[in-house]
């Protein structure tokens, strides 16, 4: 009986979630690559893909559940290239903001590599998870707990040894990207962001060991030393980058880097609650955001590839949003367009799933946020996902708001 029982529960893990067929009907589509609107159209859902979209009359096959968007506007679901989601409450949050894949960067324990794994299976609707695993840094603190085989690095994470070890074991437990530091933290008190923490050779040994397994790597660096060091030693991303030089910027344009900048974050700091509080935090913020935003507007005429991140773990307290970065996209010289590609085509693009999702088109994932306006007029309707279907599956509808 308690084989037959076991067998049974790895039955219930493996099998996967069969998503409803659904059709959307009276929506107008922003697919997320063409600047424009396309008017009172439906679409077909078919196995957790995008399966047809036509005029409004098109034929609905018997079975489909359909779904009436009364003229509300569709867009790609939203990505989130850095965050530290790391639970299942977490992940339902992410979703009701419009969030329906995410870039971890890092967490304590490899619960983005089992959020992953839920999604994958369909267990839970997602968001889709690219995990990032431990953070590589010079001191674990209690994520050495994270694996037995990390106990070797309870006092410091530098030498070569080290940093491959580590590389190894977030790699072996599924981490799809790995996290670094080229910067100290800004969410700290007692640290300047700027400050550099690993060298470039460090960088290079924690990106060439990555890329043995076709895994990126992404970096942390507001300070320019350690953001320049880390583009020059083969970096994928740069996450913050508030102090980048002009010839950083240029560099990463030439080796086609991308940048993260977290601009909401810094917001938070300013601002009382959310996920950082306190008084030097709060002049922090107020120095860093006019830094930032210049370093932004520049990276943009530069042409630097810029992507969304709103590097928190969407607790109960979190204030920054997607739709909110994208906010400040417009505000500091964005078209509307651009910035919702910064968070769809662009994102999709810096996560290596491009093929898959971040755009509406036949034979994509079926991740799809409901809007009240249109985005390409006003960037605010963002911020208010009516319906949300991430993998084919509904992950939250409010309409209609009549009976």
């Amino acid at each position: 009986m308690k084989l037959l029982i076991l067998s049974l529960l790895c039955f219930s893990i493996t099998i996967q979630a069969q998503p409803k067929n659904r059709a959307l009907v009276h929506v107008n589509i922003f697919n997320g690559f063409e600047n424009k609107i396309h008017i009172n159209k439906t679409l077909l859902i078919k196995n957790g893909k995008i399966e047809k979209i036509g005029a409004a009359d098109l034929t609905i096959p018997v079975g489909y559940e359909v779904i009436d968007c009364q003229n509300y506007y569709l867009m790609p679901g939203m990505i989130d290239s850095h965050t530290h989601l790391d639970n299942l409450a977490s992940a339902k949050r992410a979703l009701e903001t419009g969030v329906t894949t995410v870039r971890s960067a890092g967490v304590s324990a490899y619960q983005d590599v089992a959020l992953m794994n839920l999604a994958q299976s369909g267990r839970i609707a997602g968001p889709d998870v690219i995990p990032a695993g431990v953070y590589v840094s010079p001191n674990l603190e209690e994520t050495v707990l994270a694996d037995l085989r990390l106990a070797p690095l309870i006092n410091g994470v530098t030498t070569d040894e080290a940093l491959k070890l580590l590389v190894s074991v977030n790699i072996d437990r599924g981490a799809k990207v790995i996290k670094t530091r080229g910067t100290e933290r800004a969410g700290r008190p007692d640290t300047d962001p700027r400050e550099q923490v690993y060298t470039e050779q460090q960088i290079r040994v924690i990106v060439q060991e990555a890329a043995k397994f076709n895994v990126p790597a992404m970096i942390h660096a507001h300070g320019d030393e350690g953001a320049r060091a880390a583009v020059l030693a083969g970096a994928k991303s740069i996450e913050h980058g508030t102090f980048l030089s002009d010839e950083t910027l240029q560099l990463m344009k030439s080796k086609g880097t991308y940048l993260v900048p977290t601009f909401i974050t810094l917001e938070d700091l300013t601002q009382p609650g959310g996920d950082y509080d306190g008084p030097v935090l709060q002049l922090r913020g107020k120095f860093m955001m006019p830094q930032a935003e210049t370093v932004f507007k520049k990276a943009h005429q530069l042409g630097v590839k810029i992507v969304t991140g709103a590097d928190n773990g969407y607790t109960a307290q979190t204030t920054s949003r997607i739709s909110l970065e994208c906010a400040h996209f417009t505000r500091m010289g964005m078209t509307n367009f651009e910035a919702i590609q910064s968070a769809t085509v662009i994102a999709a693009e810096l996560l290596g799933v491009d093929k898959t999702t971040g755009r509406i088109e036949i034979g994509y994932d079926a991740d799809l946020v409901l809007i009240p306006g249109n985005p390409l007029e006003e960037i605010r309707h963002l911020q208010d996902a009516l319906l949300v279907i991430s993998n084919g599956q509904l992950a939250l509808k409010r309409i209609p708001f009549g009976k």
